[in-house]
């Protein structure tokens, strides 16, 4: 249905004249008695009926009149569902189960009032295109490749990593290994997809230490993945300390801290830099000032030597 014609119609009703609506809307009378003839053959109604006082509403038109207000009403809704700065806040988070979605969840107890809209993006070239042209406002991501002039990036999180293993795993007792143990040892993660941010990621870490990542097997997801390791418990696989599992108790299997050094996965806050969103500077504040309470503080071996973390605190 076309809009315009039935805002016509709805300035006709209120003015009681075609002229008078004419003004309202900056038209011709000639537009405003087309657009309602339109509207007229469309409904296979008549709308109004000509007197010498002007344009008054047939039993019909006065029937259509609540519901012409309706649509209006809703096309404004529709409009500001998208429009930034009136549309929720929208957020990609990666998935539902990973660190991102558990520092928003966070920043919404901590600002309930700001309504969000969570979305998950495939990879990180779509996330960042996504935010270049508006449709989202930021994302999560762990990008090694500038973003460009008209993004900008902060590193908001540190995920340390822990190697989550079978009971039968040579280091399954192990209270914390370091990714130096790890060498010639192979970790499998099906779902690091070839030319993700994340597989990249974890193929530095592999070559900076001296593992290797086997991708083989198809992913049909974390309760799959869990279900495998449970079956092959000799197998191996690197989560991040945030990373939310629930596996039935008999699969015993062991979350383990890597340390000497850390590995971080560093997760980055991405946005448009002219986006005018009024949450976005919020949601960029939080992060910054309330790092998530599970990261771990450095344990000094000297006065000013942290702990190290691999990769070292780099901005994107």
């Amino acid at each position: 249905m076309d809009l315009d014609a039935v805002r016509t119609f709805v300035a006709a009703a209120a003015a009681g004249k075609f002229q008078d609506a004419a003004d309202d809307l900056g038209i011709t009378q000639q537009a405003v008695s087309k657009r309602v003839a339109a509207l007229e053959k469309q409904l296979g109604i008549k709308l109004f009926t000509r007197t010498a006082r002007g344009a008054q509403l047939t039993l019909d038109g006065q029937t259509f009149l609540p519901h012409a207000h309706a649509l209006l009403a809703a096309e404004q809704q529709a409009l500001a569902s998208v429009k930034p700065g009136n549309r929720p806040l929208r957020v990609d988070v990666i998935g539902g189960f990973l660190a991102p979605a558990v520092l928003v969840r966070d920043f919404h107890r901590a600002h309930p009032t700001v309504a969000l809209d969570i979305v998950n993006l495939p990879n990180g070239t779509t996330a960042v295109e996504a935010v270049r042209e508006g449709t989202i406002d930021a994302t999560f991501r762990a990008l090694h490749n500038p973003v460009g002039d008209e993004l900008s990036s902060t590193r908001v999180f540190d995920e340390p990593l822990q190697l989550l293993t079978g009971p039968a795993h040579p280091q399954a007792d192990a209270k914390s290994l370091s990714p130096a143990d790890l060498k010639d040892q192979t970790i499998w993660m099906p779902g690091n997809i070839a030319g993700s941010e994340w597989a990249a990621y974890y193929d530095e870490l592999a070559t900076a230490f001296g593992f290797t990542i086997d991708t083989s097997g198809p992913n049909f997801g974390l309760d799959s993945l869990l279900d495998a390791l449970a079956e092959a418990p000799t197998r191996a696989t690197f989560v991040g300390q945030l990373t939310r599992f629930r596996w039935p108790a008999a699969y015993d299997l062991r979350r383990i801290d890597l340390h000497n050094p850390t590995p971080v996965y560093p997760h980055s806050l991405i946005w448009r830099t002219t986006n005018p969103h009024p949450a976005l500077t919020t949601l960029h504040t939080h992060l910054l000032r309330h790092p998530h309470p599970r990261t771990p503080t450095p344990i000094a071996s000297g006065p000013t030597q942290p702990t190290p973390t691999w990769p070292p605190r780099r901005p994107i």
